[in-house]
């Protein structure tokens, strides 16, 4: 197996210090990007939404644990692989959110709605488009009871 590398191109900077599961909702982070990345903002205050690629660095995938597993070891959701939820301790260490743009200044990243800690790595910034990211996709009943308070 080949060895991936990649760059942080900024870090997230929020008042959230520990993981958690809800309320991520009203949370406002600033993404401080690398110098050599600050043109590359140029443009993103056009939209209204973005997706942030980051680096989940504090956590911890066990096979045994976490291949499948009930969303949140909630008891009223169904046990589920991996890849059919969005929980942090996965194979690869990647999170992806897509969140509110709140203001774009020359050197950062205003964001609503960022699931990540004080801290966090970030890999990418893409904008968000409804033409590739559909707004109509199904999901079955219970993506809609476990995210009832995570925003």
């Amino acid at each position: 197996m080949s060895e991936i590398v990649m760059r942080p191109i900024g870090y997230v900077h929020n008042n959230v210090e520990n993981k958690k599961d809800v309320a991520w909702g009203q949370d406002v982070s600033t993404i401080h990007l690398e110098e050599e990345y600050y043109s590359g903002l140029e443009g993103l205050s056009d939209f209204s939404h973005a997706i942030i690629i980051y680096h989940l660095d504090k956590a911890v995938y066990d096979k045994e644990k976490h291949l499948q597993r009930r969303p949140q070891n909630r008891d009223d959701m169904p046990l589920v692989g991996i890849f059919s939820q969005r929980g942090k301790d996965r194979p690869n260490r990647i999170g992806m959110t897509s969140v509110q743009i709140v203001n774009v200044e020359d050197t950062q990243l205003n964001v609503k709605g960022l699931d990540a800690i004080d801290g966090t790595v970030v890999l990418d910034i893409k904008p968000y488009y409804p033409v590739y990211d559909k707004k109509d996709a199904i999901v079955p009943e219970w993506v809609d009871r476990l995210m009832e308070h995570y925003f």
